[in-house]
């Protein structure tokens, strides 16, 4: 590895700890012969998941959009960012284990509102509202209706 600070190319690793759930290793380096000390992060490369939206457009995952989309239906609501990072990094793994490289949108859309269901109803309207594109105020009760039945079984 070359120093960033006098680009000689011999650093020993000092410390070594694992970040982002043993996803990654960071490093903490020092340069063999400036001494200058730098960090370093080794990660597994993922292959893209790609999302089919429902014209056809195909766009890389992003887990940035799900998460504001959460964010969004979850204004003014008592639901932590920690549990809406938690819902995309659940749905992202999910996929991932599916083992296929092209997923729907739909597919995406309905993981999220189960896990968000489970958490806020309010919210999960919210975003059911937006990603369903409810057409009218029939559409809408319906779906209060499944919930109030999901509520009593």
């Amino acid at each position: 590895m070359k120093c960033p600070a006098c680009h000689h190319n011999g650093t020993k690793v000092l410390d070594s700890r694992p970040v982002e759930e043993g996803k990654s290793i960071r490093r903490r380096r020092e340069c063999e012969s400036c001494s200058y000390r730098f960090t370093t992060f080794e990660k597994v490369e993922e292959m893209p998941l790609i999302v089919v939206k429902k014209e056809g457009i195909r766009e890389e995952f992003s887990r940035e959009k799900v998460l504001r989309g959460l964010i969004r239906a979850c204004e003014k609501r008592p639901v932590s960012l920690k549990q809406l990072e938690d819902i995309v990094m659940e749905v992202e793994k999910e996929l991932r284990n599916i083992g296929i490289s092209e997923v729907k949108s739909d597919m995406v859309g309905e993981m999220v509102m189960e896990r968000l269901s489970k958490i806020d109803e309010v919210a999960y309207v919210r975003f059911a509202s937006v990603y369903r594109q409810f057409k009218d105020i029939n559409v809408f009760l319906d779906e209060l209706k499944e919930i109030i039945e999901k509520e009593r079984k």
